[in-house]
């Protein structure tokens, strides 16, 4: 994700980049800081679901890769997730 933008919250970072004709995509990243096999999978599955429910409102075409941090499985994921995406949108349609 050398190209787009980057914006971070205390539970995910999230990278977007924009793709003109193209569907938009999601990517995750849960590294075994955040926990063992059960929280790794709760806070990936949890990520699917508000990037399934954000991704297709997009006007444009976007790839996300979406990096889950450990303070992920107890912070606000929703809230921090929809902000950090909201912020690459706009630095993107700018």
């Amino acid at each position: 994700m050398r190209q787009g933008v980057r914006s971070g919250r205390t539970s995910v970072v999230v990278h977007a980049r924009r793709v003109d004709g193209a569907p938009s995509r999601a990517g995750f990243i849960v590294s075994k800081a955040v926990g063992n096999a059960v929280n790794r999978n709760r806070v990936k599955r949890r990520l699917r679901h508000l990037a399934a429910a954000a991704l297709p409102s997009m006007p444009f075409g976007v790839d996300v890769v979406v990096r889950a941090l450990p303070a992920s499985t107890t912070a606000d994921l929703p809230g921090d997730f929809r902000s950090a995406l909201g912020t690459c949108l706009e630095r993107l349609s700018a």
